[in-house]
């Protein structure tokens, strides 16, 4: 119909190896063209993303669209941000939006001043919990990196396995130039690549 509202659907996920077809297919479900679904595969920290940028480009260029995402936490997950996006969709693109998983969160249905009180309300919460999730994160990878470190746990790329007593003899006849470099890390029983690493961290 002419004037049916076009949708376009939106779809995140935070790395390349994680999968988005449950998103895309429960947008496909709600009519939207594969051709108008975006499908970001980054971090939600912040909004610099290719294909939501996209999508922003196509709302403001068809005004009374409808933009349509899963949950709030796809769109992103810093609080301040959700917020400034939602009202930037909304005033500068002048499009609804709907959020399939809060039924709260469609703002074709909340047109009077008591239904954007609510859906105000309800987005504020919402992404106010999307961010202490990622807040959370940070804390419990920091807590366990404390309680590593507390442990004597080594932290990082694996230390190399070596026989300091024997390296260091090895170390002070190639030195002395009685071994070849080969000879050296053979005789260390080391691979050339560790050698060397061991030679300039004992040198320092």
């Amino acid at each position: 119909m002419e004037n049916e509202q076009k949708k376009y659907g939106y779809a995140r996920v935070s790395t390349k190896h994680q999968h988005e077809d449950r998103q895309v297919e429960k947008l496909l479900n709600e009519g939207i063209p594969k051709d108008r679904i975006f499908v970001d595969k980054q971090t939600g920290r912040n909004f610099n993303r290719q294909e939501y940028q996209t999508i922003k480009r196509f709302l403001k260029d068809s005004p009374n669209s409808l933009f349509v995402v899963d949950s709030i936490d796809r769109l992103g997950r810093n609080y301040s941000e959700i917020k400034e996006e939602w009202r930037s969709i909304t005033k500068e693109c002048q499009a609804d939006i709907q959020v399939l998983d809060m039924a709260l969160l469609d703002t074709r249905l909340h047109k009077d001043l008591l239904g954007t009180f609510i859906s105000d309300l309800v987005l504020q919460v919402l992404s106010f919990v999307a961010q202490q999730q990622v807040d959370k994160s940070k804390r419990d990878q920091a807590e366990g990196i404390a309680t590593a470190k507390a442990q004597g746990k080594h932290l990082g790329r694996p230390k190399l396995n070596v026989n300091m007593d024997i390296f260091k003899e090895v170390y002070k006849e190639w030195k002395e130039g009685n071994l070849t470099g080969v000879q050296a890390y053979t005789k260390a029983n080391m691979k050339k690549t560790s050698f060397y690493k061991t030679v300039k961290e004992y040198e320092k």
